[in-house]
């Protein structure tokens, strides 16, 4: 284990596999278990090793995490909370395919949201990344048919995937205004500002009449989705981010579309059109032209 600890190219295919395999759990999970109630327990469980591995920090760490509780709020209900409840409804209404390229366009916008907002330069064929990456994810919007984005008829599923991906795009920009502490501490709070957050959705759910009794399935699904993407995946990929740094990890996102267009193909049996390799190869490329002119910056 010390081994694997120490090896970042294994850590973060791990967190990759983890994140793909995510999207295959959503729609897995559809009819299971309530997506709102998903949300809620997922973090009610997670919250449970998480605290457990933060302990040794958060005592260190509760001044200054308390000082900022209402960032640390925010930055849980966006990036935890309203991106995981938009993402757990849209499986209900798009495929494990959609849900999984569509998320390969958060690096590009954030590259986006950084200029907007941060004012922070890109060069060139970062640029260009981003605007290839938007490309792929207009691509699956439309289903490859030009008529349905010029009638902007889109996929109830896949914009609200959309939605979810600027939200933790904004949440990932965020992180540059978080407290010094450490990772762990960091997660612990954002958790538990994630449950407190997710509860009213879940009473919300229970109050429509949209509530869902958990199946074997839908237990399975909260077991995956509160230890592997909520709490291993996050401890991997701090991890692979320390030893490597944050510019090479952010490489491998571009793997999480390739698993998951994999893994939706041969585990759900989904179909894989024409539109969907030519989505993939934008949204991929994008990403590996905009890295490369990050790369190109520090030069």
């Amino acid at each position: 284990m010390q081994s694997v600890w120490a090896n970042p190219i294994l850590l973060l295919v791990i967190t990759t596999l983890v994140w793909a395999a995510h999207s295959i759990v959503g729609r897995l999970a559809v009819g299971q278990i309530g997506p709102m109630t998903l949300v809620t327990l997922r973090w009610a469980v997670a919250l449970v090793p998480i605290f457990i591995t933060a302990r040794p920090s958060l005592r260190q760490d509760w001044p200054a995490l308390r000082a900022r509780w209402v960032y640390l709020t925010i930055m849980g209900a966006s990036g935890f909370t309203a991106f995981n409840a938009l993402f757990y409804l849209a499986a209900h209404h798009t495929t494990a395919l959609n849900l999984s390229i569509i998320q390969g366009a958060i690096p590009a916008l954030v590259l986006l949201g950084a200029r907007v907002f941060l004012g922070v330069r890109f060069t060139a064929l970062q640029a260009l990344g981003a605007l290839v990456t938007m490309i792929g994810v207009a691509v699956i919007a439309a289903q490859g048919d030009l008529a349905r984005l010029a009638a902007l008829a889109f996929n109830s599923g896949d914009v609200m995937m959309v939605v979810g991906a600027v939200l933790y795009a904004g949440y990932t920009i965020g992180l540059r205004q978080r407290p010094h502490v450490s990772q762990v501490s960091m997660l612990a709070a954002m958790a538990l500002a994630a449950f407190v957050t997710s509860v009213p959705l879940m009473i919300w759910e229970i109050m429509s009449g949209g509530f869902v009794w958990p199946t074997a399935v839908g237990l399975l699904a909260l077991a995956f989705a509160a230890l592997g993407p909520a709490f291993f995946a996050q401890l991997t990929y701090m991890r692979g981010v320390e030893l490597i740094g944050p510019g090479r990890a952010g490489v491998f996102v571009n793997l999480v579309p390739i698993f998951g267009a994999i893994m939706a193909v041969v585990i759900l049996g989904e179909p894989f059109a024409l539109y969907h390799v030519l989505a993939l190869l934008l949204v991929v490329g994008g990403i590996a032209i905009a890295q490369r002119g990050a790369a190109g910056a520090q030069r």
